[in-house]
């Protein structure tokens, strides 16, 4: 069985957005751009992105 074929692929891929994403967001907090709680919105919803696309329910 390949990578692609158990899912690897896609929780790599997953996580990858993740890690970009938030770096991005704390980036953008470094520099001034926006605020602690538009960070720690955007942040979760980027943690809520990859426990739908690793199919965990953990909260």
């Amino acid at each position: 069985m390949s990578d692609s074929d158990d899912g690897s692929d896609d929780v790599t891929e997953a996580v990858q957005t993740f890690l970009g994403e938030a770096d991005s967001a704390y980036e953008e907090y470094d520099k001034g751009y926006t605020d602690a709680d538009a960070i720690l919105r955007r942040l979760e919803t980027a943690i809520e992105s990859l426990r739908e696309a690793t199919g965990s329910d953990d909260e």
